[in-house]
């Protein structure tokens, strides 16, 4: 099994959707995913299995560009961040309990840091390495 197997939340024919690890291999996107109830996992899993299947949710409310280049899942009252990259893939970066309107600063923060490592490790050729 390669490293990023154990990552792969879905593939479909429009998109590949990873959890995003850290340096050591850790996930806390995919630990916060593995506490919720099943119910919300179902919901978080329907959004992901249909923008890897169809390549698009049309639902604002379910799918939304949050800032620039980052996006959420949004199986309510929860939050998963995430942004596309080259390869028709998708990387989920965070995710959290939504409490108010707007997106938190500390989680985009969160996200834009995650997704500058994601690249610069690409780049070095140690992401999946």
């Amino acid at each position: 099994m390669t490293k990023n197997a154990e990552f792969i939340i879905y593939s479909g024919p429009e998109f590949t959707l990873e959890w995003f690890y850290d340096e050591k291999g850790k996930s806390d996107s995919l630990e916060y995913f593995n506490e919720l109830e099943e119910g919300i996992q179902r919901k978080f899993l329907y959004l992901v299995k249909r923008m890897g299947d169809a390549g698009r949710i049309n639902d604002k409310t379910a799918f939304n560009n949050e800032h620039g280049k980052i996006w959420a899942f949004k199986p309510q009252p929860h939050r998963f961040l995430c942004f596309f990259v080259e390869g028709k893939k998708i990387i989920v970066t965070n995710a959290f309990y939504k409490k108010q309107q707007t997106l938190p600063v500390e989680e985009k923060n969160r996200a834009l840091r995650r997704k500058s490592s994601y690249e610069r490790r690409i780049k070095e050729g140690t992401y999946y390495g």
